[in-house]
């Protein structure tokens, strides 16, 4: 490394900004903070240049985005590193619009963030426009993982790239198509989706390629297929490995050409379209059996996604699960409803074999039947299918415990001992109130506390159905 390098660092956080210079320093870089975009942008026309800029988002006057854009429109070979806590598909994917080289999300490991500064520092980058990025992605989540798939959708987006999503049942692979779609240059073209394995055999191929009048029986007009109206824009194709052995052929030939033939049609039709596929099944076993084409799945697999299970996230399901339950809640037309902390708490602990798909209709179950704003543990047996959500062993609260601890600990959070005593008195005190039906002396009682004791640690926090009976 040699001691030439310059970089600037701006981030309104000290903290964060003062770290980072010194890990940055200590591997050989010259190092200039600043507290805000704006600085960093005067001191363009007083300062020698950086070779490699990283800045945060979220800072007071100008911000990251802005800070990147009039960056770029300055000095477009200026390699740009974005970091910040708010890691979802619309800040990462206009960063990569921006021209941004990475996407940091915080918290951030030092060795990390110096190692993907040694990475971009000999690198350019070209600009892309900057496009006000859509707010209220139904992708939500903020596991490694998920800010991981986030990231590639933000530059997966840009590029013109088969891509291949891999997961299984329920885990949200259409929106990822779609949040690459929104975030691309064919925004403003169509999406088109298809599940292959909805369609019977016979009519997949009609529906994919269009056919003309007198092709078949019962064939009285054209009809264009799927890939005509998805010209321009982007076709998904679910459940790719569904898809019979002749039509692989055919649609291999338009992935390689970008022409085809209606059916029953002598006129070549030629399109631009960018496919995103989709299945849930190994498709490299499928090769190995004979079941799909080998060179199809080449051309379809540039790039793979690979989502991860509800059960591999489950820090997700809070979030997730209060998400669903506001849009339910919306479109039914009915009141706002909340989850108490023990119904997410015992949530957390089912594996959801469903998946989010399962999630997302246990929450509007919930939304149309739960009898009042507050759901609990009871609201959520009355509205299970399948017996009741899993119980795992009983070390599950001490792991849920440790993980919320080192999560406020990497976030440098104060006074944590103080909040998760706080917390770990209301679920416990609310669980034994939802057993004992309100009643607050028979809580008490169970719990070994003292009624006045239960009374002063409960405060305001729970009102109505706490009604008290001696």
């Amino acid at each position: 490394m040699t001691n030439n390098s310059r970089l600037w660092v701006v981030d309104d956080d000290r903290s964060v900004r003062i770290v980072l210079s010194q890990a940055l320093r200590d591997a050989g870089y010259q190092v200039h903070g600043f507290d805000s975009a704006d600085t960093a942008l005067s001191a363009l026309l007083t300062e020698a240049l950086p070779q490699l800029v990283i800045t945060d988002v979220r800072m007071p006057g100008t911000d990251g985005f802005s800070f990147l854009e009039q960056l770029k429109k300055r000095h477009e070979g200026i390699p740009v590193i974005v970091m910040s806590a708010y890691t979802d598909i619309s800040s990462t994917a206009s960063a990569f619009r921006g021209g941004a080289h990475e996407f940091l999300s915080k918290p951030f490991d030092l060795d990390e963030a110096v190692s993907l500064v040694a990475r971009a520092m000999p690198e350019k980058f070209p600009v892309a426009a900057v496009r006000p990025s859509e707010t209220g992605s139904e992708l939500l989540g903020s596991t490694p993982a998920m800010r991981e798939l986030f990231r590639a959708i933000g530059r997966l987006a840009q590029a013109p790239l088969s891509v291949l999503i891999t997961g299984e049942t329920g885990t949200g692979k259409e929106l990822v198509a779609r949040a690459l779609h929104r975030e691309s240059p064919r925004a403003n073209k169509p999406f088109v989706a298809l599940n292959t394995a909805a369609i019977p055999a016979e009519l997949l191929e009609s529906e994919l390629f269009g056919h003309e009048a007198g092709a078949f029986t019962g064939a009285n007009k054209k009809q264009i297929g799927r890939f005509e109206q998805a010209d321009g824009g982007i076709l998904f194709l679910d459940e790719i490995g569904d898809m019979p052995a002749a039509l692989q052929t055919r649609l291999l030939r338009v992935l390689a050409e970008g022409e085809f033939f209606r059916v029953g049609g002598r006129e070549l039709i030629k399109v631009d379209v960018r496919v995103i596929a989709a299945t849930h099944q190994n498709l490299e076993a499928l090769v190995r059996e004979g079941k799909f084409r080998a060179d199809l799945l080449h051309r379809l697999d540039v790039v793979r996604l690979q989502l991860p299970p509800l059960r591999d996230r489950k820090t997700d399901v809070p979030a997730l699960a209060q998400r669903f339950l506001e849009q339910a809640a919306t479109q039914l037309n009915a009141s706002a409803k909340h989850f108490r902390p023990e119904a997410l708490a015992r949530m957390e602990q089912h594996d959801w074999p469903g998946n989010v798909r399962e999630l997302e209709n246990l929450c509007w179950r919930l939304a149309a039947l739960a009898p009042g704003d507050s759901i609990g543990l009871k609201d959520l047996k009355a509205c299970l299918r399948s017996n009741e959500l899993i119980v795992e062993p009983q070390n599950v609260w001490q792991q849920a415990l440790a993980r919320n601890t080192q999560q406020l600990l990497s976030h440098r959070e104060q006074n944590i001992h103080a909040q998760l005593r706080e917390q770990f008195d209301r679920i416990l005190l609310e669980t034994a109130l939802d057993f004992t039906d309100g009643h607050r002396q028979q809580a008490a009682e169970k719990l070994g506390l003292g009624r006045n004791t239960l009374t002063r640690k409960l405060g305001t926090s729970r009102t109505g159905k706490n009604n008290e009976s001696t």
